[in-house]
């Protein structure tokens, strides 16, 4: 039996259906059969089909285990509706998960980094303190404009991530490394190792490729304006536009290409005047998106 104040699904006392709901307290009159959640008060007269007549089916069926309402069968202090039914709720399924395809959300346990401003929400007692990463990256960071304004996320609780609604995607590092655009950084573990360092085969005369290196083991969540595709750079050479390209593997040899065409030299926001080459084994992520495009003024 779950402690007071906590629910949980339990085997249903009247033996009617595999669980009813727990709420801490009293017994509610959801009920879940076959992995369905339906609504049945307790006393209900039974009925063919599934076993007793539910009242009627809950707004969306819900596997068991699933996040339920957060007020219980009877509202969030009298509130009812799809926001707070269950399907919004925080998920608990792993210390760091996707709360949605545009929100992270972190369970602390070691301190990790953030984009500064991304926290949307949070709970518990968490202190965010300015990161800057040494004299050294601060100098990088004014010569080069890979800006990663960071935070040292810290203490206890659960903290929610997002920037500008762009999808979030988490990887894996063991003993890896990634190179990403720092505008694509939304956070990482404090275990990893992070540098600014120049594209290989690039200059600031060339296009002034300057990237983050992330190295080490750990985990690291980082943005994309819409779904991005991933390319096997061990397929064939690969090429990205230098504004779409996300992050690629950092074992990758990399060239800037220049394209020579009349309409491609009208500055940055022509997309297509600099594009980054890939050789090697590893992975290349590019968004379907070239940021935001700068527009000469007329």
């Amino acid at each position: 039996m779950s402690a007071p104040g906590q629910g949980s699904w339990q085997p249903d006392p009247e033996g009617r259906y595999e669980y009813r709901w727990f709420d801490g307290q009293q017994w509610t009159d959801q009920v879940s059969q076959q992995g369905q959640v339906l609504r049945s008060p307790l006393g209900a007269p039974p009925q063919s089909g599934l076993g007793a007549a539910p009242a009627q089916p809950a707004h969306q069926a819900q596997p068991v285990g699933q996040a339920q309402p957060l007020g219980g069968a009877d509202g969030f202090a009298g509130i009812t509706g799809e926001l707070v039914d269950g399907r919004f709720s925080e998920k608990e399924a792993k210390a760091i998960a996707n709360q949605n395809t545009k929100m992270l959300r972190v369970r602390l346990g070691e301190p990790f980094m953030a984009r500064q401003g991304s926290m949307v929400a949070y709970q518990g007692n968490v202190d965010f303190a300015f990161e800057g990463g040494g004299a050294s990256k601060f100098i990088k960071k004014a010569l080069t404009g890979e800006g990663l304004p960071l935070m040292r996320c810290a203490g206890q609780g659960d903290v929610f991530l997002a920037e500008r609604a762009y999808d979030v995607h988490l990887l894996n590092l063991t003993n890896s490394g990634l190179s990403i655009s720092g505008k694509n950084v939304l956070a990482f573990s404090s275990s990893l190792d992070w540098n600014i360092e120049r594209v290989r085969g690039g200059s600031v005369v060339a296009g002034g490729l300057f990237n983050t290196t992330l190295r080490g083991t750990g985990w690291v969540a980082l943005t994309t304006d819409g779904p991005p595709v991933v390319l096997n750079a061990a397929e064939a050479p690969t090429f990205a536009d230098t504004n779409a390209v996300v992050a690629w593997s950092a074992n990758l040899q990399t060239q800037l290409k220049t394209s020579f065409k009349a309409g491609a030299l009208i500055g940055r926001g022509s997309g297509e005047a600099v594009q980054v080459s890939f050789y090697g084994n590893g992975f290349v992520i590019v968004q379907p998106s070239e940021g935001v495009q700068v527009v000469a003024a007329q």
